[in-house]
């Protein structure tokens, strides 16, 4: 009986720390697709191909606007910050910065929650849902709240 709780024991062990060590390779992969494509692509005028492989072709940005929701797809995203930098082809000095509150993962679902600055100023708090597929993370929605 002590071998078969031994055992037990040692297994539970085994596979709360295999489960640890995922999360966070889970975490720094999520915090990477964030920065490159999210942050890095679409807020600070980076390259929209590593933009459009960090979202799932089937992300959708949700807009609560006058008390109705809102729909914008991540291809009007990316061609509409695409126009943006035909017209103003100079980018923006002052960089998004993003601050990473929690970031929660369960299996190969996860949610972050992040803060977008801008001169030290919190500009946006952002809830983004991702999915693990074959090939990665990828962002397939988002929510949000600008901050006054």
């Amino acid at each position: 009986m002590k071998k078969l709780f031994s055992f037990l024991l040692l297994l539970a062990v085994t596979v709360t720390a295999s489960l640890a060590v995922t999360s966070d390779g889970d975490e720094e992969a999520i915090k990477k697709v964030i920065d490159e494509a999210y942050i890095e692509g679409l807020q600070n005028g980076g390259d929209l191909k590593v933009t459009d492989a960090g979202f799932h072709p089937g992300f959708n940005l949700l807009v609560f606007r006058n008390n109705m929701l809102e729909f914008l797809p991540i291809y009007n995203w990316i061609q509409m910050a695409g126009m943006r930098r035909k017209a103003q082809p100079e980018p923006d000095k002052e960089k998004m910065s993003c601050v990473y509150k929690n970031i929660d993962v369960t299996g190969n679902a996860a949610v972050a929650k992040i803060e977008l600055y801008k001169s030290d100023k919190l500009i946006f708090t952002d809830y983004l849902s991702l999915y693990k597929f074959e090939e990665g993370w990828r962002i397939v929605s988002k929510i949000y709240y600008r901050h006054p």
